[in-house]
């Protein structure tokens, strides 16, 4: 039986008897659980007695969705990924059980604010960005549409670093999200597997006469699984993430303790959790990169071990598993599987390599997130040799056998080989991952058209013409459940009270909008709901900033990873070019504009990091000159996160998309902004294409050279300078930043930045400058046509349902995981009064 929706987006029908049910279930896990009455109780006691509540309403449907993965008809997606960022699951989870109305009435009945408790909540900083909130959308995705997954990751204790701002630079701190507590997951330590590392192999014969390779690691390390429900929509469906802690196999040494060598006592245990102590340490260090490779293998190992743990289960071989798992390695981070399943296999399971070979080429599929040589990983091999000697003797071999296979196919033909082989020999020697991951797998995906255009003609051209079905198109799309309903409710209840809520769960319907562009009350009514999320923004900027921004203006927004190729600074140049016509030109005829950014700096990149103090430098300048910031503000928002992304969305007027074509992959925050109404100023990079072919081009701001110019230009010999020689308004701002106007006078601090744009311009900022100023004055020009800007913005809203992430699960379904819903029954038991029937002890088994 499936739970079905209601009229309303948001809530059930309120149910009295259930409220005091809530009520008593608040106090119950108050007092209980947190130990405390309500006049000594904290806001996070308060948050965590509301968040254990609502695990309990989940717990019937978790459990039962648990045993449904053990049936044999049921495939599995196993979801490997360094990253996960789910963002806060309070709000998200009442949303998806269909519970907020009820519990937020509870609440209030008890005397608190729900808002608050919401807000309380410690956001899971588990990713960089955009790779890990796909992964979170895709969960959320594949529990709505019934497909059964396990999302398999790191339990990082520290997650994305907190982001600071001083004195307009970027300053790390600490994310310590699980200090508060946290109720939405549960640790299995009987699950607890072992994971090796160094060590050295040796060779035996084993009691068939076989011979065999034995792996003996210098060290041993646990892996303890934590597990989160992860919620569908109004269904009884509940996937699973399971992120893996690190631990010692003995976390204290009496032997040195006794003899006063007390950090000797603890230091396995420390170095032990180290591996999962941080998301992603700085590797420009050699230790921070070998902790990397280690943390990727651990993960990842872990993983492997328990999915072929839970096939054992069911199954006694592992002939069938690809029948029963479907393994998406999200990026090169989880590539190292297909050595490690190999491992399992022939090491451990005894398979020969052929067979073994041939359940690994039908278990894993890979996604390729980007088109930056620089951003391909690599591992040197003296480094894999020495953490994975095992695996990488495997390496060896699996290349070996496929550079035959190239030989074969192209015969005297030493330039393809080398090009396509696991091993890079160009200089120091490399094992490619992103080969290994092609090679090892059964499908390769690109994340938009575009960007599976360029795999196949450039970045992957040899490994397509080598396998021409292997390499298709997903194209990558995020959840509405978070990013309209959760974040946006206004215009949820808005679009709901025009055409129903089919469209939470099918955003094509979103297309019934696309009549009320000539209905003035509906177009008067999306108006006002922009304007009260501009307002809210407004008041929260206002206690941080004072009084000073307009919510009549259009909010201008760029938030994304702050990086080169993102071109932040191309913005900064517009931002600067209109701060100098504005006050050579009071009364130049243009809207107000609060420009917006917000985003973090990988700790050891200096050029984003100077971005970052750019955009603050400049803001404070402009910000406090009186000629001109009544017309133009500009606000970086320290921290962004996903908590954060729900507000910005939804204000949103116009959404900065700028990458130079042919470098962004696909992009997903152009799709949050289109689907609340802003529309978008970009070039046709990444999914941007695929958004202007949707919305039209009519309703998209276009600038800037595409794919092939950008190539062509780049053939031809680009000259930064003589562009910046020929355009006057160029050069003013350029030499504006230079002179010192937006640092105090010091003619230095951002050299570095201007050098860059004028001797090393890898990304094309000055080539399509004057582009995207023409651009930008047609944009301006549009937004003082109220009636104009309102019906393109309902339009790009209402032909987004191609970027849902249902779509996108249902065509990794379809294309390449061959797996159909597997809806889970809601048995509606009770827990027996009297106990359970416990089983025999020797009948008792981990599952």
């Amino acid at each position: 039986m499936t739970r079905t929706n209601t009229t309303d987006c948001s809530s059930h029908t309120n149910d009295s008897n259930n409220i005091k049910k809530l009520k008593r279930g608040f106090a119950y896990k108050l007092f209980y659980q947190q130990g405390v009455w309500p006049q000594n109780a904290s806001l996070n006691d308060y948050y965590l007695a509301v968040s254990y509540t609502v695990r309990d309403r989940m717990q019937q449907m978790f459990l039962n969705s648990i045993l449904s993965l053990q049936k044999k008809e049921s495939k599995i997606v196993g979801y490997l990924s360094a990253e996960f960022l789910m963002g806060p699951h309070l709000h998200n989870n009442l949303i998806n059980l269909g519970l907020y109305d009820q519990v937020s009435r509870a609440v209030e009945e008890c005397g608190l604010d729900i808002k608050q408790i919401i807000d309380h909540e410690e956001e899971p900083g588990l990713g960089n960005g955009g790779l890990g909130r796909l992964a979170a959308c895709y969960l959320d995705s594949l529990a709505s549409l019934q497909i059964p997954a396990i999302g398999y990751g790191i339990r990082y204790e520290f997650g994305m670093f907190d982001q600071e701002i001083k004195n307009g630079w970027q300053k790390e701190l600490g994310d310590r999200w699980l200090q508060p507590g946290n109720p939405w997951e549960f640790k299995k330590a009987d699950l607890t597997v072992e994971v090796g590392a160094r060590g050295h192999t040796e060779q035996y014969t084993d009691d068939h006469g076989n011979q065999r390779v034995r792996w003996v690691p210098g060290g041993m390390v646990k892996g303890i699984p934590y597990d989160t429900p992860v919620l569908g929509y109004r269904v009884n469906n509940v996937n699973l993430l399971r992120l893996w802690s690190a631990e010692a196999p003995k976390s204290f040494d009496f032997d040195d303790f006794n003899v006063g060598d007390y950090q000797g006592a603890v230091h396995e245990k420390i170095m032990a959790e180290t591996i999962t102590k941080v998301l992603y340490p700085n590797d420009e260090h050699f230790r921070g990169k070998e902790l990397r490779l280690f943390q990727q293998y651990f993960f990842v190992s872990c993983s492997m071990q328990d999915m072929v743990r839970i096939h054992l289960f069911m199954f006694p071989n592992l002939d069938n598993f690809p029948d029963k798992f479907a393994v998406q390695l999200n990026d090169t981070h989880p590539a190292i599987a297909v050595p490690e399943f190999m491992r399992l296999l022939i090491d451990v399971h005894h398979y020969s390599w052929e067979r073994a070979w041939d359940i690994v080429t039908h278990t894993f599929a890979y996604t390729n997130h980007t088109l930056l040589p620089e951003a391909l990983e690599k591992w040197p091999v003296a480094m894999l040799g020495r953490v994975l000697p095992r695996h990488l003797e495997i390496i060896y071999e699996i290349n070996s056998r496929f550079l035959d296979l190239v030989r074969i196919k192209y015969p005297g033909d030493v330039d393809v080989v080398r090009r396509m082989s696991i091993i890079d020999e160009s200089g120091e020697r490399y094992v490619r991952m992103a080969h290994l991951a092609c090679i090892g797998g059964y499908a390769i995906n690109g994340v938009a058209e575009l960007h599976t255009r360029l795999l196949k003609n450039h970045t992957l051209t040899d490994f397509h013409r080598l396998w021409p079905d292997k390499l298709t198109n997903v194209t990558n799309g995020v959840t509405p459940r978070r990013w309209m309903v959760l974040s946006n409710p206004r215009l949820a209840r808005l679009i709901s009270s025009a055409i129903g809520d089919g469209w939470i769960t099918n955003l094509y319907k979103l297309r019934e909008l696309e009549p009320m562009v000539d209905d003035p009350v509906f177009c008067e009514k999306w108006q006002q709901v922009k304007f009260d999320n501009k307002q809210d923004i407004c008041a929260m900027f206002s206690c941080a900033y004072g009084p000073m921004f307009n919510p009549y203006a259009m909010f201008d927004v760029q938030v994304k990873r702050i990086h080169e190729y993102k071109r932040q600074h191309l913005n900064l140049l517009h931002i600067v070019n209109l701060y100098q016509r504005l006050k050579n030109n009071p009364n130049l005829d243009v809207p107000p504009r609060i420009f917006i950014f917000g985003g973090k700096a990988a700790p050891g990149y200096t050029m984003a990091k100077l971005i970052i103090k750019l955009i603050n430098s400049i803001a404070e300048v402009v910000n406090s000159d009186p000629d001109v910031n009544t017309r133009l503000q500009v606000l970086f928002i320290p921290n962004f996160n996903v908590q954060i992304g729900h507000m910005v969305y939804p204000m949103a007027d116009l959404s900065e998309q700028i990458s130079l074509a042919g470098k962004e992959a696909s992009g997903t925050g152009n799709m949050k902004f289109s689907m609340n109404g802003a529309l978008t100023i970009g070039t046709l990079d990444g999914a941007n294409v695929e958004i202007r072919e949707e919305v039209a081009p009519e309703n998209f701001f276009l600038f800037g050279m595409d794919v092939n110019e950008v190539q062509e230009l780049g053939t031809a010999g680009y000259d930064p300078q003589t562009i910046y020689n020929q355009n006057e308004g160029l050069k003013a701002a350029i030499n504006l930043i230079a002179t010192g106007h937006f640092s105090h006078g010091d003619r230095e601090l951002f050299r570095p930045l201007i050098d860059s744009l004028l001797y090393h311009d890898p990304y094309m900022v000055l080539a399509d400058y004057q582009s995207y100023v023409d651009c930008q004055q047609k944009v301006g020009e549009v937004f003082q046509d109220t009636r104009r800007w309102t019906k393109m913005a309902i339009l790009n809203a209402a032909r987004m349902g191609k970027f849902s992430s249902d779509r996108s699960i249902a065509d990794y379904c379809r294309k390449i995981w061959k797996i159909k819903p597997f809806p889970v029954e809601l048995k509606l038991q009770q827990l027996p009064e009297n106990g359970f029937k416990f089983p025999q002890r020797d009948k008792i088994v981990r599952t």
